[in-house]
């Protein structure tokens, strides 16, 4: 397995009489195999922990659902992958320690024992799903299926926001599921942005099935592990201060930049072969002489776990522009949509800041703005959602936990239209 990697600039000619212009950067890669396809499956095994709320608010069809559910991954799962299940209420147990998939019957038997009880512990559980995520890790793909309907209750926030950075740094991707509609969406976004993986909504039970299954197929087309961008910029190039990193496909999520002596250094985690991660990098640029310019350029770290290799590089490609004395626009429209999706969410964001102020006038213009920018970019189920929370708040009406939840999932992602 090796990386292709694309660069493109929302306008790539530059204005040789300004002193500083702003450009947006979009760097795209997907994992892909030794003939250049992007098509495949994953080339390692599958380390895969279920970490699942059996409190009591999950009695009845919930947890009769989600064990369902989690029985038919182990279906899915090959000889040669491992799983493991961590439950937990007020306290976590593990209900099946890491081990190789050997005996399916017997593991699903043992999801099958899972009866609701107690209260709601989020960190507890996810402390234990790390430790058997890391006895399995070696040469795996390793990722967590986080599930819980309620708030942490008998947890502690921050620790959860630390163990998601903590599995982050062991290469371990935390997925999170939210059951229902009274669980903490800052809470379950924040442990899938910082653990690498995606934020899901289940709104009913019998939507279960289908979330977990669209989520294990992504999984499965995870091939490469652990990958950072590698840029270094030209003399007279920097990053914006403010938030100059965000990825904005497959989900988006802002991103936290480091350095490494002269390169910036921007962690994606995870690679896979059907589904581009795309960040958009905002630059300054100060005054060029006219030509052809050479701003930046871009590589790729990346780990290949069925081989055991680490710190794999990919080609560097270089971020070109020309510079004229004569500028005319040239807007990249592909460029332009990930522009479009950022400003989506970060519209929203602003949107529940100030609904939380109090600000319910102002939160309706920004979610106003934010689905006309859906609008914009053709995401036509996404505009739905916002104008219609924007509706409610115009009315003079309370957002519901429902209608906050998928106006935020909204503000993630492009949803696609119902089957």
């Amino acid at each position: 397995m090796n990386v292709s990697l694309s660069l493109a600039l929302n306008d790539d000619h530059l204005d040789a009489s300004q002193e500083t212009q702003q450009r947006q950067l979009s760097i795209a890669v997907t994992a892909v195999n030794e003939t250049g396809s992007g098509t495949g499956t994953r080339n390692a095994p599958l380390n895969l922990c279920l970490i699942l709320d059996h409190s009591g608010s999950m009695s009845g069809r919930p947890l009769i659902t989600v064990k369902e559910a989690a029985q038919s991954l182990v279906d899915r799962l090959s000889s040669g992958d491992r799983i493991s299940v961590v439950a937990f209420d007020h306290h976590a147990k593990v209900l099946i320690p890491n081990q190789p998939v050997e005996d399916p019957e017997q593991i699903k038997t043992l999801i099958q024992r899972l009866e609701p009880k107690g209260g709601t512990a989020i960190d507890d559980g996810m402390k234990l799903g790390i430790e058997e995520l890391a006895v399995g890790k070696q040469g795996t793909i390793s990722q967590a299926f986080l599930l819980t309907d309620g708030e942490n209750e008998h947890g502690n926030n921050q620790r959860c926001q630390q163990f998601a950075e903590l599995a982050a740094s062991y290469n371990i991707t935390l997925n999170t599921l939210g059951f229902g509609s009274h669980w903490n969406e800052d809470v379950l976004e924040g442990i899938a942005d910082a653990g690498g993986g995606s934020l899901s909504f289940i709104e009913k039970p019998d939507n279960v099935l289908d979330v977990f299954n669209h989520l294990f197929t992504r999984i499965e087309t995870v091939s490469l592990t652990n990958a950072h961008f590698l840029i270094s910029l030209g003399p007279r190039v920097r990053l914006a201060n403010l938030k100059p990193v965000a990825q904005v496909t497959p989900e988006t999520v802002e991103l936290s930049m480091t350095e490494e002596g002269d390169l910036a250094v921007i962690r994606l985690g995870d690679l896979m072969t059907k589904m581009h991660r795309t960040v958009l990098a905002n630059l300054y640029i100060d005054q060029l002489p006219a030509g052809r310019q050479t701003i930046a350029t871009v590589q790729v770290r990346y780990d290949n776990p069925a081989l055991g290799q680490t710190g794999l590089l990919s080609e560097t490609i270089p971020v070109e522009l020309t510079v004229t004395d004569s500028y005319q626009p040239t807007t990249n429209p592909e460029v332009q949509q990930n522009i479009l999706a950022l400003a989506k969410y970060r519209q929203t964001q602003i949107a529940e800041t100030k609904l939380q102020a109090g600000d319910r006038a102002g939160a309706a213009t920004m979610l106003q703005m934010a689905a006309n920018t859906a609008l914009q970019m053709g995401d036509e189920n996404g505009a739905t959602i916002l104008q219609g929370s924007a509706t409610q708040l115009q009315k003079g009406e309370e957002l519901s936990e429902r209608d906050r939840k998928k106006t935020r999932i909204v503000s993630k992602t492009t949803l696609q239209a119902p089957s």
